[in-house]
Protein backbone atom coordinates (compact mmCIF):
# COMPACT_ATOMS: atom_id res chain seq x y z
CA UNK A 1 0.00 0.00 0.00
CA UNK A 2 2.60 2.48 1.03
CA UNK A 3 4.35 2.11 -2.70
CA UNK A 4 1.03 2.81 -4.35
CA UNK A 5 1.22 5.83 -2.49
CA UNK A 6 4.65 6.33 -3.66
CA UNK A 7 4.02 6.19 -6.73
CA UNK A 8 0.55 7.83 -6.96
CA UNK A 9 3.02 10.89 -5.71
CA UNK A 10 5.16 10.71 -8.15
CA UNK A 11 2.57 11.01 -10.78
CA UNK A 12 0.93 14.08 -9.23
CA UNK A 13 4.28 15.80 -8.87
CA UNK A 14 4.97 14.84 -12.55
CA UNK A 15 1.61 16.36 -13.83
CA UNK A 16 2.05 19.19 -11.91
CA UNK A 17 5.72 19.76 -13.70
CA UNK A 18 4.22 19.52 -16.88
CA UNK A 19 1.29 21.82 -16.18
CA UNK A 20 3.89 24.48 -15.18
CA UNK A 21 6.25 24.00 -18.33
CA UNK A 22 2.95 24.42 -20.74
CA UNK A 23 2.60 27.53 -19.27
CA UNK A 24 5.99 29.17 -20.06
CA UNK A 25 7.00 30.73 -23.02
CA UNK A 26 9.91 28.72 -24.73
CA UNK A 27 11.23 31.91 -26.02
CA UNK A 28 11.78 33.78 -22.57
CA UNK A 29 15.28 31.87 -22.51
CA UNK A 30 17.16 33.54 -19.76
CA UNK A 31 20.61 34.46 -20.74
CA UNK A 32 23.70 34.36 -18.28
CA UNK A 33 24.73 37.89 -20.08
CA UNK A 34 22.19 39.80 -18.73
CA UNK A 35 23.74 42.24 -16.36
CA UNK A 36 27.42 41.68 -17.78
CA UNK A 37 29.29 43.77 -20.26
CA UNK A 38 28.49 43.32 -24.05
CA UNK A 39 31.07 40.75 -24.80
CA UNK A 40 33.75 42.53 -26.84
CA UNK A 41 34.38 42.01 -30.82
CA UNK A 42 35.79 43.63 -33.81
CA UNK A 43 33.66 43.59 -37.14
CA UNK A 44 33.74 44.95 -40.61
CA UNK A 45 30.87 46.70 -41.45
CA UNK A 46 28.66 45.75 -44.70
CA UNK A 47 27.76 49.20 -45.68
CA UNK A 48 31.59 50.52 -45.65
CA UNK A 49 33.70 46.40 -45.56
CA UNK A 50 36.99 48.89 -44.50
CA UNK A 51 35.59 49.94 -41.66
CA UNK A 52 35.45 48.24 -38.54
CA UNK A 53 32.66 48.33 -35.54
CA UNK A 54 33.47 47.07 -31.91
CA UNK A 55 31.16 47.31 -28.87
CA UNK A 56 33.03 50.40 -27.49
CA UNK A 57 32.43 52.77 -30.22
CA UNK A 58 28.96 52.76 -28.58
CA UNK A 59 30.00 53.98 -25.32
CA UNK A 60 27.54 56.38 -23.69
CA UNK A 61 24.31 55.43 -26.15
CA UNK A 62 21.49 53.12 -25.43
CA UNK A 63 21.33 50.82 -28.25
CA UNK A 64 19.74 47.73 -29.93
CA UNK A 65 21.71 44.39 -31.12
CA UNK A 66 19.63 42.69 -33.73
CA UNK A 67 21.14 39.29 -34.66
CA UNK A 68 19.88 38.73 -38.55
CA UNK A 69 20.11 37.08 -41.90
CA UNK A 70 18.87 36.78 -45.15
CA UNK A 71 18.01 33.10 -45.07
CA UNK A 72 16.23 33.78 -41.84
CA UNK A 73 12.44 33.56 -42.11
CA UNK A 74 11.61 34.78 -38.85
CA UNK A 75 13.79 38.03 -39.33
CA UNK A 76 11.73 38.60 -42.09
CA UNK A 77 8.71 38.70 -40.15
CA UNK A 78 9.67 41.15 -37.32
CA UNK A 79 11.76 43.04 -40.26
CA UNK A 80 8.82 45.96 -40.71
CA UNK A 81 8.74 46.15 -37.17
CA UNK A 82 12.65 47.17 -37.27
CA UNK A 83 12.13 49.77 -39.66
CA UNK A 84 9.38 51.38 -38.50
CA UNK A 85 10.86 51.60 -35.27
CA UNK A 86 14.19 52.78 -36.80
CA UNK A 87 11.99 55.21 -38.50
CA UNK A 88 10.35 56.98 -35.29
CA UNK A 89 12.96 56.13 -32.49
CA UNK A 90 16.46 58.07 -32.61
CA UNK A 91 17.91 55.06 -30.68
CA UNK A 92 21.30 53.20 -32.97
CA UNK A 93 20.18 49.67 -34.38
CA UNK A 94 23.07 47.55 -34.54
CA UNK A 95 22.47 44.54 -37.27
CA UNK A 96 24.80 41.42 -36.62
CA UNK A 97 24.71 39.42 -40.01
CA UNK A 98 25.25 36.20 -38.73
CA UNK A 99 26.49 33.22 -40.87
CA UNK A 100 24.92 34.59 -43.82
CA UNK A 101 26.26 31.56 -46.01
CA UNK A 102 27.50 29.01 -43.69
CA UNK A 103 23.98 28.88 -41.82
CA UNK A 104 22.00 29.04 -45.58
CA UNK A 105 22.59 25.42 -45.27
CA UNK A 106 22.97 25.24 -49.00
CA UNK A 107 26.90 25.48 -49.52
CA UNK A 108 29.27 23.02 -48.76
CA UNK A 109 31.51 25.22 -47.10
CA UNK A 110 34.25 23.00 -47.17
CA UNK A 111 34.44 23.53 -51.28
CA UNK A 112 34.77 27.72 -50.99
CA UNK A 113 37.28 29.97 -50.18
CA UNK A 114 37.26 32.44 -47.69
CA UNK A 115 37.64 35.20 -50.29
CA UNK A 116 34.25 33.83 -52.11
CA UNK A 117 32.32 33.32 -48.79
CA UNK A 118 32.89 37.12 -47.72
CA UNK A 119 32.25 38.37 -51.36
CA UNK A 120 28.65 35.84 -51.57
CA UNK A 121 27.64 37.31 -47.81
CA UNK A 122 28.40 41.32 -48.68
CA UNK A 123 26.10 40.49 -51.98
CA UNK A 124 23.32 39.05 -50.38
CA UNK A 125 22.99 41.00 -47.40
CA UNK A 126 23.21 43.68 -48.90
CA UNK A 127 20.74 42.64 -51.64
CA UNK A 128 17.90 41.60 -48.77
CA UNK A 129 18.56 45.13 -46.75
CA UNK A 130 17.84 46.50 -50.42
CA UNK A 131 14.98 45.18 -51.08
CA UNK A 132 13.07 44.92 -47.85
CA UNK A 133 14.76 47.95 -46.44
CA UNK A 134 17.30 48.90 -44.28
CA UNK A 135 16.52 50.02 -40.68
CA UNK A 136 19.89 49.46 -39.11
CA UNK A 137 22.49 52.38 -38.57
CA UNK A 138 24.79 49.93 -39.15
CA UNK A 139 25.13 46.36 -40.34
CA UNK A 140 28.68 44.00 -39.16
CA UNK A 141 29.53 40.56 -40.45
CA UNK A 142 29.91 37.08 -38.50
CA UNK A 143 30.81 35.11 -41.30
CA UNK A 144 31.65 32.30 -38.93
CA UNK A 145 29.50 32.93 -36.04
CA UNK A 146 32.14 33.40 -33.66
CA UNK A 147 31.06 36.49 -32.03
CA UNK A 148 27.22 34.48 -32.19
CA UNK A 149 28.58 32.51 -29.96
CA UNK A 150 30.50 34.74 -27.37
CA UNK A 151 26.67 36.68 -27.25
CA UNK A 152 24.92 32.72 -26.24
CA UNK A 153 22.97 33.18 -30.02
CA UNK A 154 21.17 29.70 -30.50
CA UNK A 155 18.86 31.03 -33.17
CA UNK A 156 18.19 33.78 -34.98
CA UNK A 157 16.62 36.23 -34.86
CA UNK A 158 17.76 37.36 -31.77
CA UNK A 159 18.11 40.83 -29.53
CA UNK A 160 19.84 42.94 -27.58
CA UNK A 161 19.22 45.63 -25.32
CA UNK A 162 22.56 47.08 -24.31
CA UNK A 163 23.25 50.53 -21.97
CA UNK A 164 25.43 52.99 -22.08
CA UNK A 165 27.99 51.46 -20.18
CA UNK A 166 27.94 48.34 -22.33
CA UNK A 167 25.71 46.17 -19.78
CA UNK A 168 23.50 43.88 -21.56
CA UNK A 169 20.16 44.68 -19.72
CA UNK A 170 17.66 42.38 -21.87
CA UNK A 171 17.95 39.48 -24.42
CA UNK A 172 14.98 38.64 -26.63
CA UNK A 173 15.10 35.35 -28.28
CA UNK A 174 13.08 35.09 -31.50
CA UNK A 175 10.97 37.79 -33.82
CA UNK A 176 10.25 41.08 -31.88
CA UNK A 177 6.22 42.19 -32.20
CA UNK A 178 4.71 45.38 -32.08
CA UNK A 179 4.01 44.28 -27.89
CA UNK A 180 7.04 42.97 -27.47
CA UNK A 181 8.45 46.26 -28.39
CA UNK A 182 5.92 48.59 -26.94
CA UNK A 183 5.85 46.86 -23.38
CA UNK A 184 9.23 45.41 -23.24
CA UNK A 185 11.65 47.33 -24.90
CA UNK A 186 10.65 50.50 -25.56
CA UNK A 187 10.14 50.75 -21.86
CA UNK A 188 13.40 49.72 -20.91
CA UNK A 189 15.12 52.03 -23.81
CA UNK A 190 13.02 55.29 -21.90
CA UNK A 191 14.51 53.97 -18.52
CA UNK A 192 18.35 53.99 -20.00
CA UNK A 193 18.18 57.17 -21.98
CA UNK A 194 17.02 59.00 -18.86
Amino acid sequence: MNRYYWILGGFAALVALLAVGLNLNPRDVPSPLVGKPAPAFTLFQLAEPEKTLSPKDMQGKAWLFNVWASWCVSCRQEHPILVEFSKKVDVPLIGLNYKEVRGDGGFDMSKMPADEEKKLAWQRANQWLSQHGNPYTLTVMDLDGRVGIDYGVYGVPETYVIDKAGVIRMKHTGPITPEILAKKIMPLLAELNK
